[in-house]
């Protein structure tokens, strides 16, 4: 067998053929060499295969996996394979620039467990993403506050990964198994470094229509239960905590109806986030945008008719 590469990249795919082959462009074009890359497939019914097929380099490898829905069995079936001391992830709809990984891999010299990037968001609206910073990704942070990290910004090293389990297969948390591993990893004291760069592309779908964001919000609230649980022994200041974050939750996800323009569904999110912690301004001020949208959109239709 050939020595092992360095770093061991893990791409979970589903009839995505068309940004697949993207995807690996960018992995090809990397200016760092050492490197494997696992396409981890469910079983896709469009022409993935040909696509990774068509890049006739050795260090792309192809896994045909059932992951019966959970896209973290996926993720955990490519670090199963990877021979790399360093596994990072790389969504088959994400892409990353030319300098992603030497900017990134020297950082693991200087210590660090964890190293994370910022991401250009690509689709109808655009914007910059940059993950942590390091004092919003410890356990506390994380908890309290909600994910500072995304999957196709991370290089994390396998023994670390290996050591937490991995990423939890809980179909209750799907959508949310990435925040659950970084609380997790958070938990155990692992060092993680940001680095302050675009480095890469996050491609933002138009589908994101209600039910996603409600599935979300529910992964979402599983993930704060089993790290934050509320009983009958949790003291006043621990209960407080889980109102103020649970009201963070549905504050996020009402916002997440707005963007998608779903206004009703926003308004029960949003009065929700009210009931579980009324001290948080940015919530009335969603409230108001709420209003001044139905308002316009009512003006509309009159003019209309």
């Amino acid at each position: 067998m050939n020595q092992a590469p360095l770093v061991t990249v893990v791409i979970p795919t589903y009839n995505d053929a068309g940004f697949l082959h993207e995807a690996l462009q960018s992995l090809c074009a990397q200016s760092f060499s050492d490197w494997e890359a696992v396409v981890v497939n469910n079983y896709s019914v469009d022409n993935t295969i040909m696509v990774v097929e068509s890049f006739s380099d050795p260090r792309i490898r192809l896994e045909n996996f059932s992951n019966n829905g959970v896209i973290a069995a996926s993720r955990n079936r490519g670090i199963t394979l990877a021979r790399g001391r360093y596994v990072a992830f790389l969504d088959s709809d994400d892409t990353w620039h030319p300098d992603k990984l030497i900017r990134c891999i020297p950082h693991f010299d200087k210590g660090a467990d964890l190293v994370c990037h910022g991401l250009r968001r690509v689709g109808a609206r655009e914007s910059d993403m940059y993950c942590g910073p390091q004092q919003r990704a410890t356990f506390d942070a994380l908890l309290d506050k909600g994910n500072c990290i995304t999957p196709s910004a991370t290089l994390v090293r396998k023994d670390i990964l290996e050591s937490v389990g991995c990423f939890s297969e809980d179909p209750s948390i799907v959508t949310s198994e990435d925040y659950h591993l970084w609380i997790k990893l958070a938990k155990v004291g692992v060092s993680m470094l940001f680095v302050k760069e675009i480095l890469g592309k996050y491609r933002i779908h138009a589908g994101n229509q209600s039910g996603s964001v409600l599935r979300h919000l529910e992964s979402v609230l599983c993930v704060i239960r089993e790290f934050m649980p509320a009983d009958s022994s949790s003291s006043l200041k621990l209960r407080i905590r889980l109102r103020r974050r649970l009201g963070l939750a549905y504050y996020s996800a009402g916002r997440a109806m707005q963007k998608n323009n779903h206004l009703a569904g926003a308004w029960l999110l949003l009065f929700s986030s009210l009931a579980y912690w009324p001290f948080y301004s940015k919530t009335y001020a969603a409230l108001v945008l709420n209003i001044l949208s139905l308002t316009h959109s009512l003006i509309r239709q009159v003019r209309i008719d």
